[in-house]
């Protein structure tokens, strides 16, 4: 299990375009991903991560725990500092 944390840099948070594309990253690999503040949330549901309300500049932790850990967390972290493919 590997732990880290990232911040939101996009201009509208993790809204739905952004929470549908981390889904799309975290169902690629086999380790499960949970991603939160206090309470941590499945990084596979769409609906659980647009309950985190996380506008920008909000802080989460991510959980990731399996054999392909590693690359499932490289490629989130890349994915939300790249804001979300935005292009803002």
């Amino acid at each position: 299990m590997i732990e880290s944390s990232i911040t939101i840099c996009n201009k509208a948070g993790l809204h739905a375009r952004a929470a549908s594309r981390l889904v799309s990253v975290a169902t690629q690999f086999q380790s499960s991903v949970k991603i939160g503040n206090e309470k941590l949330v499945d990084g596979r549901s769409i609906l659980s991560l647009m309950m985190l309300a996380a506008g920008k500049g909000t802080t989460l932790r991510i959980v990731v725990d399996g054999e392909d850990e590693q690359h499932a967390l490289d490629a989130i972290q890349f994915l939300v500092n790249n804001r979300f493919d935005e292009g803002e």
